[in-house]
């Protein structure tokens, strides 16, 4: 259900932009999106305490020997009702013969549409239905089945289904054939099986029956449950009465409207969901893909985007537009320090990581009737990340998603300007701007506070906006993801073992990339501290040891590391948030004397419980130069400036009692003059692709990020929009070009 409070023509909004659903206004317009629908349905089944589902059924879908059979007949005890295993009680009754006889008789194929055809003719409701291994290998009985049930995968590890059919003495399956081995057929069927399931139980190694039986129950409970994981507002004053309904927001709600409309940002009105030991333990061998699939279907409910829907979207976003099959690798550098090089993706920075995750969460979320407008500020990185993202969507998608990105006009390396102006597509603008980034995301906040602006924009163009920057929780989600496959890769290296803490140091501006390592230590990651790199914009090194965050005489500096060419930080108001117990109202208070009298100060008690976790320090301009020239005499590994930022505070306050992760955020190449000028390169007038061969042939690590060499190969005169510092004219671009896109 997403609230539209912003626009006083209700009514207008309603009639134009979603005709189709049926709106009800009174103080606040409430505009039904489809997916509210879909929440109908399940509310429908969701009340039955006799049979937890009401009419519906709960179907254990696995492997062979994943303990569908046994797991059924103890959640049937456990909730009274019938329970269907459909070898047993469908397949072998239909045949008057045992499975293993019936496929010995017609053979892989015949049984398997005999079997589905055996599933077809059967039909109950409010019982447990415990599934054969080949039956999701049916299209059409498994559409039978799902129409009346909710469909559970028990996820068991490979090396306890091994053994369970060792000892059950099964040596042959449903479409095994002679020269392919067991392994290889289970990891086959597992395509089958992620195509159907409406939750998943992902099980430990060695977890028994009961305790899997147990978080089946509370898998469904979940999936029923479509009002149990909201989002509020990091303003949101909770009520002192009681009884008074807390306005909250739904995960599709959150990233479609991206800033709150109190001027806050949303964050989940839980704890973030926790995985246990051996949880954590089965991802050590998983591949980043598998890491993000099971993290992030613990952190978005199905109603909001289908587990299936959802794997789908991150085999796509990881897929073959990065260059490291790791995605995110982690590489040992010296001693106790270790880089996380997040710079394989499209673009070349920590950016991709989310970007080309977010578009497509974003397409899915919203409304099929309206058009969208999304508005970026970028330091630099963001800006060719977003344009690359959304140009990936589907024809359908972009014809009713643009993007505009808004970036300092000389607050960007040349490379960065080159690759966000090259980035253009049909549905994506740049426009440079004579002022600063703090200028731009300021800017750009107002206007989505503008309700007169966005109303009008809506009922005259029927269009809305919304955020892909880090304000935006369908952006900084996925970033969460990496700083955990960062520890579970030093697990797997066997540098630490599991449990074993580590910090991780991470070159800070806008705060939202150490905010998700924070809250990749909520989910059970074991990071002591985290280590907050400023450049010579050091205004969170002087908040984190003061508790004071002045913007007062402060000017922003121009470095070599323009991703974090930040006064404002915007993520730090979560972290607050966080830390205040979910203090909306101090919040408030805060950000808004920031806003008029460019300072804060936190009490004495905040600023504690800020260190107890978080150390901070910054580098010089000429510190950051000399760090890069050190490490690659060092190591002949090249760092970026803003990589170099974090290795410089990381030297400075690791204790070398623990392995520190130092986050690398983009590939050196997009800053080639600041390397050459630390590596005493000379440079007579180089074009950007001349500077990347010359650094090519210094072999060094990390490779030639080739994708980038391919964008600098594309640079010609290509157009785009300069605009003044002015709010006013900042409006007037993003009006005509949603003129230009969509009317």
């Amino acid at each position: 259900m997403l609230h539209f409070n912003r626009c006083q023509h209700l009514k207008q909004i309603t009639q134009k932009c979603f005709s189709f659903i049926h709106a009800k206004t009174d103080k606040h317009a409430q505009l039904y999106l489809s997916r509210t629908f879909a929440l109908a349905e399940l509310r429908k089944s969701c009340h039955s305490i006799h049979s937890l589902v009401g009419d519906k059924n709960i179907i254990l879908m696995g492997l062979p020997g994943a303990g569908k059979t046994t797991v059924g007949r103890i959640i049937g005890l456990k909730l009274g009702c019938c329970v269907i295993d459909v070898d047993d009680d469908i397949l072998e009754k239909t045949w008057n013969m045992s499975v293993s006889e019936k496929l010995q008789d017609v053979g892989n194929e015949q049984f398997l549409e005999e079997e589905g055809k055996a599933v077809l003719n059967f039909s109950t409701s409010g019982s447990v239905i415990s599934l054969t291994g080949s039956n999701p290998m049916h299209d059409t009985s498994m559409w039978h089945l799902k129409k009346n049930g909710i469909i559970v995968y028990l996820d068991v590890p490979l090396i306890d289904i091994v053994n369970r059919l060792k000892l059950m003495k099964i040596d042959r399956i449903v479409g095994q054939n002679s020269g392919t081995t067991m392994i290889d057929l289970l990891k086959f069927r597992k395509q089958y099986y992620k195509k159907w399931y409406d939750t998943r139980v992902f099980c430990e190694i060695g977890a028994t029956p009961e305790e899997v039986a147990d978080k089946v129950l509370n898998e469904v409970k979940r999936y029923q449950d479509v009002d149990s994981e909201t989002f509020i507002s990091t303003r949101h004053i909770w009520p002192k009465d009681c009884e008074q309904k807390v306005l909250t927001k739904f995960f599709s709600e959150a990233v479609i409207e991206g800033l709150a409309s109190d001027g806050g940002l949303f964050v989940p009105e839980k704890e973030f969901p926790k995985l246990s030991c051996g949880e954590w333990k089965r991802l050590v061998g998983a591949t980043y893909i598998e890491r993000a699939q099971i993290l992030l279907e613990k952190c978005i409910h199905p109603a909001d985007i289908p587990a299936a829907r959802l794997g789908e979207m991150i085999e796509s976003a990881y897929g073959e537009n990065f260059v490291c099959s790791k995605i995110a690798p982690v590489r040992h550098l010296s001693g106790n320090q270790f880089i996380l090089e997040l710079f394989y993706g499209p673009t070349g920075s920590f950016k991709d990581l989310s970007l080309q995750l977010m578009p497509h969460l974003f397409a899915h979320c919203i409304p099929p009737s309206c058009n969208y407008m999304i508005l970026v500020a970028t330091s630099g990185d963001t800006g060719s990340a977003v344009l690359n993202g959304f140009s990936n969507l589907n024809k359908n998608d972009k014809q009713r998603i643009a993007v505009a990105t808004f970036f300092p006009e000389n607050g960007i390396s040349d490379f960065q300007k080159a690759q966000i102006i090259g980035s253009q597509e049909e549905n994506g603008w740049a426009i440079g701007v004579k002022s600063n980034f703090d200028f731009c995301q300021t800017a750009i906040k107002r206007i989505f506070k503008d309700s007169d602006f966005t109303g009008f924009l809506t009922v005259e163009y029927g269009t809305i906006l919304s955020s892909a920057n880090s304000i935006n929780w369908g952006r900084l989600l996925p970033q969460v993801v990496y700083h955990a496959s960062a520890y579970l890769d030093l697990v797997s290296q066997g540098f630490i073992s599991f449990g074993s803490p580590v910090d991780v140091c991470i070159p800070t501006g806008n705060f939202g990339n150490i905010l998700a390592a924070v809250y990749a230590k909520m989910m059970g990651i074991p990071i002591r501290k985290f280590i907050c790199a400023s450049n010579e914009n050091h205004v969170l090194t002087d908040f984190i040891k003061t508790g004071h965050y002045d913007l007062r005489e402060r000017k922003l500096a121009q470095t070599f590391s323009p991703a974090i060419d930040i006064l404002k930080s915007s993520n730090l108001e979560r972290h607050l948030h966080l830390l205040a117990n979910k203090d909306g109202q101090l919040v408030t208070k805060l950000f808004n004397q920031l806003e008029e009298q460019h300072h804060f100060q936190i009490e004495k008690n905040l600023v504690e419980k800020l260190q107890q976790d978080f150390v901070a320090d910054w580098c010089s301009e000429g510190e950051c130069l000399a760090a890069i020239h050190s490490t690659y005499n060092n190591s002949r590994y090249i760092l970026d400036p803003h990589t170099a930022i974090a290795k410089v505070v990381a030297d400075r306050m690791q204790d070398k009692t623990c392995p520190v992760i130092v986050t690398s955020t983009a590939h050196y190449s997009k800053f080639a003059p600041a390397i050459m000028k630390a590596l005493k390169i000379q440079e007579i007038n180089q074009t950007l692709s001349s500077r990347l061969y010359l650094l090519s042939s210094y072999n060094a690590l990390p490779p030639l990020h080739e994708a980038l060499l391919e964008r600098t190969k594309q640079q010609e005169k290509i157009e785009y929009q300069v605009c003044a510092a002015d709010e006013i004219v900042l409006k007037s671009h993003v009006e005509k070009l949603i003129q230009n896109q969509f009317m």
